[in-house]
């Protein structure tokens, strides 16, 4: 029974010993790795408000975006319109900006060269950006391919966003050509829906003010040759 007893009294001791050493040691490096962590994020903020903001040029301006004389109506709206294809414009870049490269890459023409490219391939035209976003212009009016075989409509964009290797700001105007073809087959039925076929430097109308092509700075914005 006395072996028992002293076996009962040392074990608070050696449990006070522990607390006293090791667990502090083990709070400290908690405390320690929280604030690495926290100074990491505060550096990281820190570098962003640093660098130039993403103000690319607004609309009627050289480097922006023609202005749209005739606003849309609400109600007009529908998947086969010209306003369908902008936005099968606009839900690209928004995959793009959510680096949602396989989901994009989904909206080409799967039969072109873009649209059939492997995915990693498809993602490295992009990898010189750290940003990506855009400004949707307005569309054409729909017209007959130049093939005959289905309706076209290009829609104006202005890409931005940030450069990877030095965080520098950049922006272009590029125009987005889509295709659809109304009397598709029913096993084609895909070909009803509008995909891009074509990007391409943004080519203003003669009677557009203020709409110079910008100059790409990388071809990883989507149209660089299939490797």
């Amino acid at each position: 029974m006395r072996a028992v007893k002293t076996t009962i009294f040392l074990l608070p001791l050696l449990f006070v010993a522990a607390c006293d050493g090791r667990e502090e040691s083990a709070i400290d490096n908690l405390a320690n790795g929280a604030n690495a962590a926290q100074l990491g994020n505060n550096v990281r903020s820190e570098a962003m408000a640093l660098m130039e903001p993403l103000n690319p040029p607004e609309p009627g301006t050289p480097g922006g975006l023609p202005i749209d004389p005739e606003p849309v109506v609400e109600g007009s709206i529908t998947p086969d319109s010209a306003q369908g294809a902008a936005q099968v414009v606009q839900g690209y870049y928004g995959l793009l900006e959510e680096k949602r490269f396989v989901d994009a890459q989904d909206l080409w023409d799967q039969s072109g060269a873009i649209g059939s490219q492997d995915d990693a391939h498809f993602a490295a035209r992009f990898r010189g950006f750290s940003e990506i976003h855009a400004h949707i212009g307005a569309p054409s009016e729909p017209v007959t391919a130049p093939d005959g075989t289905a309706t076209q409509v290009t829609v104006p964009v202005q890409v931005y966003g940030r450069i990877a290797a030095n965080g520098k700001p950049w922006h272009m105007l590029r125009q987005v050509v889509l295709r659809r073809v109304e009397d598709a087959p029913e096993d084609k039925a895909a070909e009803r829906r509008w995909h891009i076929v074509s990007i391409g430097t943004y080519v203003p109308s003669p009677d557009v003010p203020g709409t110079e092509p910008a100059q790409a700075i990388s071809m990883t914005d989507g149209m660089a040759k299939k490797r």
